[in-house]
């Protein structure tokens, strides 16, 4: 959810605007509690470090590390923190993610998956029943689509590798802010009336979003004291007490035997999750995945993420092409083809790698993506379902197997993107899945369980072709999760990321070349309309490309289009030539976006 232009940030916010333009709180220390304070941004540029996020009160938690010294995963691990609070419908401690992480003393780029798995009783079968899928919202609202929780461990792997500050002490912006609370806006309350009938139906979740079983008004406060309590309890104890501790006891049994109102109508399975599943839990260090365009290094989250490869290959597939040349049609026809192609292939071929034979190197070969690329005809669209190729043995234009529809992704997730006065860099994308994640709040602690299991496929789109993305015992569902760190020369030159399931990867792929190819600056290019193709009949664009002359001429090529509100909602930074940092953020979508700086100076 995201925070409207015109909102009232908290104290926390307002004392960290105020510090990076160099003021300070005159007279006695101000209570706690909401205030009035500046719009916020979608663009900031200035010295000492960057942050941006959806929201305000988030990007404030992490400048208010940076300006005490800490490093950009420090000032990630506070944001992130602070959206579990204000964004606890598309993030939180119920969730997971993948961070990718630029080291400036040793130049190198590394990432965490920390993406739930399934239980470990968890087969093929699991979203099976009488050998037909079960309801995807049935399954949504549910234990079974919870997976364990990987976001604290991620936190804890971050710090442990490259952080300087203590998790407890990085926790405290955000427990202020869920004790004191933040102001809602209509996005929150919108938010909140999609989910009402299911926070109903959940006594927790109905106390804690529903207060007296009614809607939170727009500019009423919002508190979250249980929240509160459960960072103090993480913080004083330990990761340790989430996966091994009381919490984790109360997650268990919140999960295996759902606390449903005794007048709910719904059915409400529970899931099969174990103390054991949560002591077992482990994040993956690993390489990025890495290509090259226009001599710049693209790196990205390699599987059981997609999003790597995914905009990996694309990327190669475009190179080809001098995409700066070409009028907007053009641009726009050869950016949906490629990504038309890339998900045929990610289909086929990209599940979680402990499980799966995925072919991560020769699907970001550049063989590959000129055996692909061939496709792409200047006067033709291509049909979909297409099929995959084959990336270990490539043939020019050719397919292997038969073509399989893309499965479901839910779009709710969020992104941030850090950078501190050494250098370093970090973008990182967390999630709970759908907005509003299972439904269900875990009594007493404030945060909600994700559905993160319904990212498996329920079942083979096509039973002739193998889906590497079926549920398996302790597996990582796929992801389109893509945040992305670009280097010229080792050095950083951008870095970026987006929610919206597997929007996620057009909307970064159309950011990429919008800012590399197309010349716009980095928050015009995050602000220019999208279109997302992903292997499926008809392509989703948004209002601005609906109503322009563009479409038309697109569709006199053979595309179909299907209008859609919003696709993404990215935000990214930038190292300027003078050595300057521009925070970037959405201007308009999902409410625009909060870009802040540790001392704002000098034009952009």
């Amino acid at each position: 959810m995201r925070r409207s232009v015109g909102r009232n940030m908290s104290l926390l916010a307002v004392l960290a605007v105020m510090a990076s333009v160099g003021a300070a709180p005159a007279g006695p220390a101000a209570p706690a509690g909401p205030r009035p304070a500046p719009p916020k941004s979608p663009v900031a540029v200035g010295h000492g470090g960057a942050v941006a996020s959806v929201d305000p009160d988030a990007s404030a938690a992490g400048i208010e590390v940076l300006r005490k010294g800490g490093n950009a995963v420090d000032a990630a691990v506070a944001t992130a923190a602070a959206l579990g609070v204000t964004e606890p419908y598309s993030a939180g401690i119920g969730g997971g993610g993948y961070l990718v992480h630029y080291d400036a003393k040793s130049r190198a780029v590394r990432t965490i998956d920390g993406r739930e798995t399934a239980p470990r009783s968890a087969d093929a079968s699991l979203f099976l029943e009488n050998g037909r899928p079960v309801p995807f919202e049935e399954a949504k609202t549910s234990g079974l689509g919870v997976g364990t929780p990987g976001t604290p461990a991620t936190w804890e792997r971050a710090l442990d590798a490259w952080g300087t500050k203590s998790l407890r002490a990085l926790l405290q912006p955000a427990r202020r802010l869920a004790r004191d609370g933040f102001v809602v806006d209509g996005t929150f309350r919108a938010q909140t009336a999609s989910n009402q009938a299911r926070f109903a139906d959940f006594p927790a979740s109905a106390e804690l979003f529903l207060p007296g079983g009614r809607l939170p008004v727009v500019g009423s406060v919002f508190k979250n004291p249980d929240l509160a309590r459960t960072y103090e309890e993480i913080g004083r104890k330990g990761v340790g007490e989430l996966y091994r501790g009381e919490l984790a006891h109360d997650i268990v049994r919140t999960v295996r035997n759902p606390p449903v109102d005794p007048g709910a109508a719904r059915a409400v399975r529970p899931g099969d999750l174990t103390r054991g599943d949560l002591a077992s839990y482990r994040t993956l260090r690993k390489n990025p995945t890495k290509v090259g365009y226009r001599g710049l290094d693209v790196y990205g989250m390699a599987p059981s993420s997609s999003g790597g490869t995914s905009v990996g290959q694309a990327l190669n597939m475009l190179e080809t092409t001098s995409l700066s040349s070409l009028d907007r049609t053009r641009y726009l026809h050869r950016l949906i083809e490629a990504s038309r192609i890339a998900f045929a292939d990610r289909g086929r071929w990209v599940g979680d790698p402990a499980f799966e034979d995925v072919p991560t190197e020769e699907l970001l070969s550049q063989r590959f993506a000129d055996a692909r690329a061939c496709l792409i005809k200047d006067d033709a669209v291509l049909a979909s379902p297409l099929a995959p190729g084959d990336p270990r043995h490539p043939e020019r234009c050719g397919s292997v197997g038969a073509a399989a529809p893309t499965t479901y992704e839910g779009e709710n997730t969020t992104h941030l993107t850090t950078a501190d006065k050494w250098g370093n860099v970090v973008a990182y994308t967390l999630t709970i899945e759908s907005t509003g994640g299972s439904g269900i709040t875990v009594p007493g602690r404030g945060f909600l369980l994700n559905n993160e299991l319904t990212d498996f496929s329920f079942a083979p789109a096509d039973p002739a072709v193998h889906d590497p993305n079926l549920p398996g015992p302790g597996k990582r569902p796929r992801s389109s999760i893509s945040p992305t760190i670009v280097l010229e020369h080792g050095e950083p030159v951008l870095a970026l990321g987006s929610p919206g399931g597997a929007t996620i990867i057009t909307t970064v792929l159309q950011t990429l070349t919008g800012h590399l190819d197309r010349g716009l600056p980095l928050v015009d290019a995050i602000a220019s309309p999208r279109a997302s193709q992903r292997n499926t009949a008809t392509t989703q664009i948004e209002p601005g490309l609906w109503n322009s002359p563009v479409r038309a001429e697109l569709e006199r090529l053979g595309h179909v289009f299907r209008q859609t509100p919003e696709l993404g909602a990215a935000t990214g930074v930038q190292r300027l030539p003078d050595g300057r940092w521009l925070a970037a953020a959405e201007k308009v979508r999902r409410g625009g976006g909060s870009a802040m700086v540790v001392r704002p100076g000098g034009r952009h």
